[in-house]
């Protein structure tokens, strides 16, 4: 399967619909980004932010997984959706 950049885009805004709330979770997201509170209200329309989203809910698997669980979504959706956002290509180094 493959997103499309709307879908994906919806997809992410999904991720940081559930990750706002996340009372544990989001100050992290915060920390790590550099993104301020007034960031997510400004730039959620951005796909940049977005892929920085999912960026960050793919680095702990068990966040995956709370938030395809919450979603009921497949758990391998989230790096589907990051793969059609700017700078989701993978890199191929052969």
């Amino acid at each position: 399967m493959q997103y499309s950049a709307d879908a994906a885009e919806t997809l992410a805004l999904r991720a940081l619909s559930w990750l706002l709330g996340q009372d544990d979770l989001l100050p992290v997201f915060l920390g790590a980004s550099g993104a301020s509170e007034q960031d997510l209200r400004t730039r959620a329309e951005e796909p940049e932010f977005l892929g920085s989203v999912l960026d960050f809910l793919m680095m702990d698997d068990a966040w995956v997984i709370q938030f395809c669980q919450a979603e009921a979504i497949p758990y391998e959706h989230p790096m589907l959706a990051r793969a059609a956002l700017p700078g989701g290509a993978q890199m191929h180094w052969t």
